[in-house]
């Protein structure tokens, strides 16, 4: 635990690519095979499952400093993390405790089947065992929210450079469904008998932002173009009679669309598509927010599977029969794929339309269009294209409609976490109803570190009522929030939701009086 904790203190001390590879690299040329194992899962994102109530462990700190209760909440409203809060709080440890990663984590695992008393004595003792950074470590781990300031490609490429091995290579030995404590480091690393299982997907084929005149990309019969669509990408498996469902973060999601699963597993053939999984209803695709009713359900009623139907707009073919086909150029596995689909004509899979047009400004005409139709803007994918692992610039390119903004007020404000503790960079923000003002969006990114600062000035001098580590704060900042679309909702006050609210400026040359209308806001839902 001591190594992994050092790279850990590295890793949040930097914010150089070259200083985080180098150590990620020294780590690994120290530690033992196993925990290099839990290391890459961890960056991975396959965290364990939290097995201590983290209430509990409050109360435990609690006991053992006999701190007030308000005083805790202070602490932990000022640090705005509760591992860190914990880890803060207590006193020096009284042993040492020397265990690996690996041992740790199996520990850990092993809560799973334990009663709250025997988790108690379990977290006390290490508590009473680890210093600060091995303790914030442990309690992140035991409470299911380690997560970490790295990249998957700066992950990769110190992988690749510790290793020898293609980036390609180890993206994909790092996909898929894989257990820690089920292979070896020297198994994950060469890629050698890993995810013998038939759901193995590949990495994902990722568009770049279009930056440059779109006349510089060249003849517009060289491009396949298609809508850009906002529902969620992700790649459908049928291997060996099996079907799966993954999606671009990595989830294995094949329960969540049980109507796709089923076509799936009618269809002949072995092969894995890339598609867009979206809700379409009469042949009209659905905003965003009725897909979201659907995800992360244990229970998809009937009703629901009625009211949202769900279809996959399918854009490339990336494996038929166990041959792998992403070298070949698009045009070439778009016809594989227009053909399976035309011999199998699936219900609810679809060819994702292709795009026709003359030239450019008829095509600049059309993505202006798009969001009528709630699509994001348009994907441009040269024919000649590979499916390449994550970005290649010049192959694939996004080419998005300008968001949709706002004028919005903060309300409320808390602290943030990790280097950004000390200061006010979560806020909620507001639009008027009538005479009244309602919470319409939160945004944590936008301004800089200057104007951090001095909105966390203006909160701690106005603010009003606290709830918890939460500040309402009096209605006077004013700030243009961008979104990328946006529709009804009864999870928020004011009936809308926003998909991906973000700041793009303080307007300081507005007043409260300015903001913008709840009533105007939602004539822009279609």
């Amino acid at each position: 635990m001591r190594h992994f904790a050092d790279l850990i203190n590295a890793l949040e001390t930097t914010n150089k690519t070259n200083a985080k590879i180098d150590a990620i690299i020294d780590y690994l040329e120290r530690a033992p095979d196993d925990d290099k194992v839990w290391f890459i899962a961890l960056f991975t994102g396959k965290r364990p499952k939290r097995n201590v109530n983290t209430n509990y462990m409050k109360e435990w700190a609690l006991e053992i400093t006999k701190l007030p209760f308000w005083l805790f909440q202070e602490s932990y409203s000022s640090v705005g993390d509760l591992g860190e809060t914990l880890s803060l709080i207590l006193p020096p440890p009284q042993e040492k405790i020397e265990r690996s990663l690996s041992q740790w984590m199996n520990d850990i695992a092993g809560l799973k089947n334990k009663t709250d008393a025997e988790k108690k004595e379990f977290v006390l003792q290490s508590w009473n065992g680890l210093d600060y950074t091995e303790r914030l470590i442990f309690n992140k781990l035991i409470g299911g929210s380690f997560r970490i300031g790295v990249s998957d490609k700066t992950l990769i490429n110190a992988l690749t450079k510790f290793s020898g091995q293609e980036p390609s290579t180890l993206m994909h030995s790092l996909m898929g469904k894989w257990i820690p404590d089920e292979v070896s480091f020297k198994e994950l690393i060469s890629a050698e008998n890993v995810n013998p299982d038939n759901s193995k997907p590949y990495p994902f084929c990722l568009a770049y932002p279009l930056e440059k005149e779109i006349q510089e990309l060249g003849k517009p019969e060289e491009w396949l173009t298609e809508y850009k669509w906002d529902g969620i990408r992700g790649q459908i498996i049928r291997r060996n009679d099996e079907v799966f469902i993954w999606s671009r973060g990595e989830e294995l999601v094949t329960e969540q669309f049980p109507e796709i699963t089923e076509t799936v597993q009618a269809m002949n053939g072995n092969f894995v598509l890339d598609g867009e999984i979206l809700a379409v209803k009469d042949s009209n695709v659905l905003n965003f927010n009725e897909l979201q009713k659907r995800l992360n359900r244990k229970t998809l009623t009937k009703k629901m599977l009625s009211d949202i139907p769900i279809e996959v707009f399918a854009y490339d073919l990336l494996e038929w029969e166990g041959n792998d086909l992403r070298e070949k150029p698009l045009y070439a596995r778009r016809a594989m794929l227009e053909e399976l689909l035309i011999n199998e004509n699936p219900e609810n899979i679809k060819l994702s339309r292709s795009i026709n047009f003359e030239d450019w400004e008829e095509l600049a005409q059309v993505r202006e269009n798009s969001r009528d139709i709630n699509s994001e803007g348009l994907m441009l994918k040269h024919k000649n294209s590979a499916y390449h692992s994550g970005r290649k610039k010049g192959d694939w390119w996004k080419w998005k409609i300008s968001p949709l903004t706002i004028d919005a007020v903060l309300i409320y404000a808390q602290k943030g976490s990790g280097r950004r503790s000390a200061y006010y960079t979560d806020y909620t923000f507001a639009v008027k109803n009538g005479d009244a003002l309602v919470t319409i969006a939160k945004a944590y990114s936008g301004l800089t570190d200057k104007e951090i600062m001095e909105v966390s000035r203006f909160v701690t001098k106005n603010a009003i009522e606290k709830f918890g580590p939460v500040r309402t704060v009096k209605a006077e900042l004013v700030f243009e929030i961008a979104f990328e679309g946006i529709g009804f909702s009864n999870r928020h006050k004011s009936g809308v939701a926003l998909r991906f609210p973000r700041i793009v400026r303080w307007r300081k040359d507005k007043t409260v009086d300015e903001i913008d209308e709840l009533e105007e806001i939602k004539k822009l839902i279609k």
